[in-house]
């Protein structure tokens, strides 16, 4: 069957800056649909429905009877210092449609904690239906939500680690399934929220984290990071201080994170970044995808013909989805932080481990049997 066009996409052109965004609603399910807002200067149309496709397929891999998919894209520099004021206008222009059951949250560039002021400035709060509005439970459950917004996990807010914990748990899962050697290596790309809290769990569960690459280089060392040094000491938007390189550390361009010897690569950050020119020097024998469509087909083919294990996005990185879902729908009944990593643990093992099987019983490429297995079966409209 063929892939369903996306239900809404809507474009929206900045009266005071150049920049430009777009909301995409793949599905409703329950008139209701969920994805986070990227900024970055890269951003274009094709890349925000691109995206929330990919939503709809995450919601339907973390098992949800109440959500769709959706994405907000907004081309601009998201260091700008008008970066907010950017946003907010971004925000205002698409109220209707979050008010419509359209429920847009943080990504790349864009912190989450920005997004719910801003809608609350703008008196819609967390964006909700009719009949979310009239359920006890729910008002209940976006509470809960909005206490677990300001908690802590291992010195993380909730919201910035439980995406990167989830990737850690695939990453963890699908090593264990492949029966890995314990103390496997680890290179990450990206170490903004993601990629920070991924390479700390998977740090704190034993594995050997020897490079992360942030947007100025790659930072390599065969025996070992200090990651939690590292995570310490991190700027803002994601960049990692050179002060806290160890003298015994390579300091590489930040290109060098595909081909450098590893057992895992996790792509933490921007799409695409797996390619045709690159995929083939990959090393790794496992890749585990923590950005949103970090691959293109072309390199799918080559992983595949390398017989590079892939765990998909629409699987890894389903954390920041899954908490919302747990929360407010009350899956987790009250905002305990242990009890919120444990729920998201769960699921994203057990659905990296039935993907793993399927591979190995068929012989098929993990990406074909994702995108079969979680393929979006409601699509429902937006309130009346």
């Amino acid at each position: 069957m063929a892939e369903k066009r996306p239900y809404v996409v809507v474009e929206w052109n900045d009266t005071e800056t150049e920049a430009s965004g777009w909301l995409c609603a793949y599905n409703f399910v329950r008139n209701y649909c969920g994805g986070g807002t990227r900024m970055h200067p890269t951003v274009t149309r094709e890349e925000v429905i691109r995206l929330a496709t990919t939503m709809g397929y995450k919601y339907k891999a973390i098992e949800s009877e109440t959500t769709g998919g959706c994405k907000g894209g907004i081309a601009y520099d998201y260091k700008a210092p008008d970066a907010k004021d950017v946003l907010r206008r971004y925000l205002t222009a698409m109220l209707p449609y979050i008010k419509a059951g359209v429920s847009i949250g943080g990504d790349l560039g864009v912190d989450y904690a920005d997004v719910l002021e801003i809608l609350a400035d703008l008196g819609v709060a967390l964006p909700q239906t009719k009949a979310m509005r009239d359920d006890p439970a729910i008002q209940q459950g976006i509470k809960n939500h909005d206490d677990a917004c300001g908690m802590t996990f291992d010195g993380f807010r909730m919201y910035d680690m439980i995406t990167g914990y989830g990737v850690a748990f695939a990453a963890d899962e699908a090593w264990t399934f492949k029966q890995g050697a314990p103390g496997a290596s680890v290179i990450i790309q990206g170490f903004g929220a993601v990629g920070a809290s991924c390479a700390y769990c998977l740090d704190k569960m034993g594995y050997k984290i020897v490079g992360i690459a942030d947007v100025n280089g790659l930072v390599y060392c065969g025996d070992g990071l200090d990651v939690k040094k590292l995570v310490a000491t991190r700027k803002p938007k994601g960049e990692m201080d050179p002060e806290a390189f160890d003298p015994s550390c390579e300091i590489l361009p930040n290109a060098r994170w595909v081909d450098m010897p590893c057992d895992i690569l996790i792509p933490a950050a921007l799409e695409d970044v797996i390619h045709k020119d690159n995929a083939d020097s990959i090393k790794a024998s496992l890749v585990v995808e923590a950005a949103n469509i970090p691959t293109t087909p072309e390199a799918d083919a080559i992983l595949y013909k390398k017989g590079i294990d892939v765990v998909i996005d629409f699987v890894a990185n389903t954390g920041g989805v899954r908490i919302y879902e747990a929360l407010v729908f009350r899956i987790v009944k009250d905002p305990v932080p242990q009890d919120i990593v444990d729920d998201t643990e769960y699921i994203v093992r057990k659905q990296t481990r039935r993907l793993l099987e399927e591979a190995k019983k068929t012989g098929r490429y993990t990406r074909d049997i994702a995108l079969e297995m979680f393929a979006p079966d409601t699509f429902d409209i937006p309130d009346n």
